[in-house]
């Protein structure tokens, strides 16, 4: 099956991004400027992923493999430590924890024989995983953030009585877990009856036979349930302790 995808085509496609302009100009959402700099940024930016991939795919290289798998995980950790600015290590944090969920996920899926370790497979996962990853891990924060606030008092109070800073935070950690990781359950509940997701539809828009694209996609929704969990609770229990002093006192 050939894809009728040409320069012309997508030429015309880019006037469904006026929708959302005018949407965001008529309801005044102040969003028109930031609309147009995302969709630049978004052509460059695939573009040039686009060829840097068909040079690593033909290469064939285990070193670039890895290169462009390291680039994704710092550049997804750089992304995840935005959402919380209180975080002083959110960095490493994040690092530690979208490496650990996307080479964890990624070892499982290739000694099951599910995946092999070629650019043209493992690019593409690590980048779904820690994309993912990074999203859950985000809203990790933002939990964290918020709760911290909303519960300073009951956290004193239980420090005041001598409880460990994790006895004092559990609630709040546990919280802020369920927070990043609902979304993705969310989607695992619904894929196939309310949305067909993108791996699945974009192999069945190539001309693959829809029982073998639901296989790949069974696949991503193991592999996603399992990323987005490691990596909430790997970024939740490193990141709460940033809210203690060396002292075990609360700073926010």
């Amino acid at each position: 099956m050939n894809l009728a995808v040409n320069n012309l085509s997508l030429t015309l496609a880019a006037v469904l991004v006026l929708v959302s302009i005018v949407i965001s100009y008529k309801e005044k959402l102040g969003f028109t400027k930031d609309i147009l700099i995302s969709v630049f940024r978004a052509i460059i930016q695939l573009v040039i992923v686009g060829y840097l991939l068909k040079y690593i795919f033909q290469v064939n290289n285990v070193f670039l493999t890895l290169a462009m798998t390291a680039i994704i995980i710092i550049n997804a950790s750089l992304n995840a430590k935005k959402r919380n600015g209180h975080l002083k290590k959110g960095f490493w944090i994040s690092l530690i924890a979208i490496a650990s969920s996307t080479i964890i996920t990624i070892g499982v899926l290739i000694l099951s024989g599910a995946i092999r370790f070629i650019p043209s497979q493992i690019v593409p996962i690590s980048g779904m995983i820690a994309s993912n990853s990074m999203i859950a891990i985000g809203l990790c924060y933002r939990s964290l953030d918020r709760l911290f606030h909303d519960q300073r008092q009951a956290v004193l109070e239980k420090l005041a009585l001598g409880a460990s800073i994790k006895l004092a935070s559990i609630t709040i950690v546990k919280e802020s877990i369920r927070t990043g990781m609902a979304p993705t359950i969310d989607s695992a509940k619904t894929v196939g009856i309310v949305s067909l997701p993108g791996m699945m539809s974009g192999l069945i828009f190539a001309g693959v036979d829809p029982v073998h694209a639901i296989k790949y996609q069974i696949m991503v929704t193991f592999m996603l349930l399992s990323a987005t969990s490691i990596g909430s609770v790997i970024a939740t229990y490193l990141a709460y302790k940033e809210y203690y002093n060396e002292r075990k006192q609360l700073i926010v």
